[in-house]
């Protein structure tokens, strides 16, 4: 990687006392940290207020828990606000794929019936729909989406899947494997035409855009809050602002069980809610030290360098193109084409995770797609391009070497 490439980078983000930006998470400094689309990382600050309130809850549980509904209801509203929907349409939920079971669990059903799903969908919620089809004695069908596919591709792909007995679309806002955008508003606005229940994945949006759920006439729409928004892991949104939403109720029936969307997701027993609690804490750090459009504006510079000198550098290793033309690329993450075989299966990508993991010290998203394997770079407020640098410059040998090896 020659000098000019070093000089498309942006300048590292700081803390108002000149600290860099990383010293406001406690991430393993001995480990580069390229993956933050697959769990995220929570704020000192965020982190801090948490165990506040774990020592709130453990020091007076009598008092904690009945007090807790009102509580979460405050949080809501708080992320309502961040992500620019009514606080009555949402209810907190553990993560995306919570949301997405709840979901299934409430959508009317359709005896025989067909679930529309694309092969970019994220695994554990397709296994869900897959679940659900086998409960109607119907099936799921597989709308297949070029991982090239513009907007009109993608969206003539999706809905010349569906037919008289789809009972439910479930579609990808941001895809996981692939780092792509779908459209969903378009999408949505066929099926509401025809009657069609959508589900919308947005597992990786909330941070990622500053409005996101304007214009898409979904009927549900999840989306995790411990990814780009930093919040503490397990704490994600159920979006629902059609009629279908009195039909979904939280996986655990407790005191709020009669009440309405989204109240009975308020209540739920014992369980540590301090995560949703402590939620608009870690969005409102990113807002306060920077702002979340000068935020999303350096992660997105800072994946195009990324995603620039890693490619160069494979494709420098190996004589061939390892770019990706993805269809609707991401602001925050990108796909860099992995030399063959590696990661050729989604074993093989986790495995080779575990690997690079152990014996490179680094932390990355390696995912499989149609047979290939790709290096799924992401970046956060945290990264500099120095992380990515010394990816391109130590590890792409050594991932180039094992690819001979197989």
């Amino acid at each position: 990687m020659n000098t000019t490439d070093r000089t498309t980078a942006p300048p590292p983000l700081e803390l108002a006392d000149g600290r860099p930006a990383a010293a406001a998470w406690s991430l393993d400094p001995s480990v580069k940290h390229l993956n933050h689309g697959s769990f995220g990382a929570v704020p000192l600050l965020a982190q801090e207020e948490q165990d506040r309130l774990r020592r709130c809850m453990e020091a007076s549980p009598v008092q904690w828990f009945p007090a807790l509904p009102r509580k979460v209801a405050a949080a809501r509203s708080a992320v309502a606000r961040f992500l620019r929907v009514a606080a009555d349409d949402l209810a907190l939920v553990p993560n995306a794929s919570a949301g997405a079971s709840v979901v299934y669990a409430g959508v009317p059903e359709r005896s025989g019936g067909e679930v529309v799903v694309t092969d970019h969908g994220y695994g554990a919620v397709t296994m869900g729909a897959e679940r659900m089809a086998r409960r109607w004695g119907g099936r799921v069908r597989t709308a297949r989406v070029p991982l090239d596919a513009d907007a009109d591709t993608a969206y003539a792909c999706v809905t010349g899947a569906l037919g008289e007995k789809t009972g439910l679309i479930v579609l990808d806002h941001i895809t996981s494997a692939t780092a792509r955008w779908m459209p969903v508003a378009r999408i949505a606005a066929e099926a509401r035409r025809r009657g069609i229940p959508v589900l919308v994945d947005g597992a990786h949006v909330p941070g990622l855009v500053d409005d996101p759920l304007t214009g898409i006439p979904c009927d549900f729409w999840v989306g995790n809050l411990h990814k780009f928004g930093c919040a503490p892991r397990g704490t994600a949104v159920l979006v629902a602002r059609t009629g279908l939403r009195e039909r979904v109720h939280p996986l655990i029936d407790s005191w709020g069980a009669c009440e309405p969307f989204p109240d009975r997701f308020d209540a739920q027993g014992t369980v540590d809610a301090t995560s949703y609690l402590a939620a608009p804490v870690a969005l409102g750090f990113i807002q306060d030290t920077w702002g979340w459009e000068k935020a999303r504006s350096y992660m997105r510079a800072l994946a195009d360098h990324a995603e620039r000198i890693v490619a160069e550098a494979f494709s420098d290793l190996t004589g061939q193109d390892c770019r990706v033309d993805v269809g609707m690329p991401v602001g925050a993450m990108r796909l860099v084409r992995l030399p063959a075989p590696l990661a050729a299966s989604r074993a093989e990508a986790d495995a080779l995770r575990d690997r690079v993991g152990r014996e490179l010290g680094v932390a990355a998203a390696f995912t499989s797609f149609g047979g290939a394997g790709y290096l799924r770079l992401s970046t956060h407020v945290y990264n500099t391009a120095a992380d990515f640098e010394h990816f391109a410059e130590r590890c792409v040998p050594v991932l180039g070497a094992w690819a001979r090896e197989r």
